[in-house]
Order: structure tokens, then C-alpha cells, then sequence
């Protein structure tokens, strides 16, 4: 099972040892830009589940084209 944590600077440190002390558990750092990348492919499959679900309205592929 993978886990991403939110965790402060100033605890980040101490928390990454407590992780790696414990066997069989890998923990490392991920970047900022990572992080994001990270979130915004969460919120885009979010958003699909609620299209799929009829939870909200696609858009029309042309229109997405237009828009960037």
C-alpha cells in the first residue's frame, strides 16, 4: 500500500525517520512540482467518477481544444 502525507516542514524530518525505523517500510521524499502533478491527477480522476456517475456534465472535446 502506498501513502502520501501533507506534513509540515519544520516535522517532516523527524516524522521520515519514525517511517524508516519501522522494517519493511520505505519512505522517501517527493518534490514540490511532484506533489502537485500528484494532486491535479487525483482531482481529474475525481471529477471523472463524477461524470461517470452522472454527477456532473462533461465538456465537449472542441471546446476543451479552444480553451487552452
Amino acid at each position: 500500500m502506498k501513502i502520501l502525507l501533507d506534513v509540515p516542514d519544520k516535522k517532516a524530518q523527524s516524522i521520515l525517520e519514525v517511517l524508516q525505523s519501522i522494517p519493511k517500510v520505505k519512505a522517501k521524499q517527493i518534490t514540490d512540482a511532484k506533489s502537485a502533478i500528484m494532486e491535479d491527477i487525483r482531482e481529474a480522476v475525481e471529477e471523472m467518477k463524477l461524470i461517470r456517475a452522472g454527477k456532473k456534465e462533461a465538456r465537449n472535446a472542441e471546446d476543451f481544444l479552444n480553451g487552452l
